[in-house]
């Protein structure tokens, strides 16, 4: 079967600390608990861009002895993850570098094939799910999640955080991704020729002072020193001085004691 080829996407988040954060704070439970009720004892899973892996680390122990394996592009994340594997003794759970493009699995390999937060980083996710049905067996499951960025809203109003979503959307579209990926899923399932697929939605909420100081240290950090950062200067689209009036305006409103942050997320189950 001929594969998609690369595109050559950029990733706009980048591998700073500040990113590995937050993506280390996730696990299936706050992630994935849509499909949390689909995984059993026994099934083969394939987590795309698996990232640190800690959410594959939990699927790993939810369908033992069931083999899960993590994809991801990088070899250094992959490498971090194999530590984590180790590290928490799950025989049964590996990782390797690889492309959403051109999985190198044969047709039918995967009782789930799952990706968090991936599609909205690419520039083809139509066809990256296209080849995820592709090795997921008949009737087994495609599962997908990610955030809708112009569906998120916070209060207090901070000129600065609305200056950040703006260049978060104009550095994302110039890395021809799609930020506003949520609420597309669903169009983007039917595309790739899936028919049985159910949708759904769930928010992260940063409401209390420790969630609030948290999202506001992530992005403030993001916003100065991830590859956003880089991006969005070498690109034209900000400068030092716009990058830190943005960053303190995050810190601003984590310091609120009314602060309320909303990050919806789109969902899909997709059976192959």
């Amino acid at each position: 079967m001929t594969k998609e080829p690369a595109s050559g996407d950029v990733y706009t988040h980048g591998h700073h600390e500040s990113v590995l954060r937050s993506h280390t704070s996730r696990t299936a439970e706050n992630s994935a608990p849509y499909l949390i009720p689909h995984l059993t004892a026994g099934l083969r899973v394939l987590d795309v861009g698996s990232g640190p892996g800690t959410i594959t680390a939990d699927f790993a122990r939810l369908v033992a002895p069931g083999a899960v394996l993590g994809l991801d592009r990088s070899p250094e994340v992959v490498a971090a993850a194999t530590v984590l594997a180790r590290d928490q003794q799950l025989a049964n759970l590996s990782f390797e570098a690889g492309d959403v493009y051109a999985l190198n699995f044969p047709d039918d390999s995967f009782d789930v094939v799952h990706a968090h937060q991936v599609l909205q980083h690419l520039t083809h996710p139509v066809a990256a799910l296209k080849e995820m049905r592709r090795v997921a067996k008949p009737g087994g499951i495609v599962a997908v999640r990610d955030a809708d960025f112009h569906g998120m809203f916070w209060y207090p109003k901070r000129p600065e955080m609305d200056e950040w979503m703006d260049l978060y959307q104009q550095v994302a579209r110039h890395n021809r991704a799609e930020p506003d990926a949520g609420r597309r899923l669903l169009h983007w399932a039917q595309a790739a020729g899936f028919t049985d697929v159910t949708p759904s939605s769930a928010n992260w909420l940063y409401a209390t002072p420790e969630q609030r100081a948290w999202l506001a240290g992530v992005w403030a950090d993001r916003t100065v020193d991830s590859a956003f950062a880089e991006q969005a200067v070498s690109y034209g689209l900000a400068n030092t001085e716009s990058l830190e009036r943005i960053s303190a305006g995050w810190r601003d409103w984590g310091a609120s004691e009314d602060g309320w942050f909303i990050m919806p997320n789109g969902e899909i189950i997709a059976r192959a």
